[in-house]
């Protein structure tokens, strides 16, 4: 006898608490896939969050390639965007070659509906100028991969010849923008 406590029924009691444990431990093969299934979803909706609402950064040139323009079935090199003459720098023979603005983001992101009106503005002012260009990746899911996309709105800095100068993730100011534009020995005044 323990403390009273017939050492038999105690060893009984300590194995029933034991079993009671352990099966309330165990984990049924059916929910534990239940929690894998879920697990993935989780994972996969944190990542399309990332790449939809955006972030902020630079990302120099040359760390991402570009590709044509999307829809354009014969696209370009890796550094060229290429395709209907209104979007690529250089595309018409009779015309100037200008350099490019490329904004890719979604009319539902919120930093990408901050900077429509800045995009919007810039086209119009800087007509003749320079090519400011919009692509929503959402509706166009090509472009994303074209251009490695990653997190939007992303800028694309592109020359007068289509070669990629900079690029940029994240909502950037007007002010940013053609400060950056003169940084690469562009002036754009207006």
């Amino acid at each position: 006898m323990r403390g009273g406590v017939d050492e038999t029924r105690w060893g009984e009691a300590m194995s029933a608490i034991v079993a009671e444990r352990e099966s309330e431990s165990a984990v049924e093969p059916k929910s534990l896939w239940a929690k894998w299934v879920v697990l993935a979803f989780l994972l996969v909706s944190v990542a399309a969050l990332a790449v939809a609402c955006g972030g902020s950064g630079d990302e120099s040139a040359g760390s991402g390639g570009t590709a044509g323009i999307p829809g354009d079935a014969a696209a370009g090199d890796a550094t060229t965007p290429q395709g209907d003459a209104a979007a690529s720098p250089g595309s018409d023979a009779g015309t100037k070659a200008l350099p490019m603005l490329l904004d890719l983001g979604a009319d539902k992101c919120v930093p990408c509906k901050a900077m429509a009106p800045i995009i919007e503005e810039m086209r119009e002012t800087f007509a003749g100028r320079l090519n400011v260009e919009f692509i929503d990746v959402w509706k166009n899911r090509d472009a994303a991969s074209q251009y490695s996309i990653q997190v939007i709105p992303t800028q694309i800095f592109f020359d007068a010849d289509g070669g990629e100068l900079f690029r940029h993730q994240g909502f950037f100011s007007r002010e940013d923008m053609l400060a950056k534009w003169r940084e690469l020995g562009y002036e754009f005044e207006g």
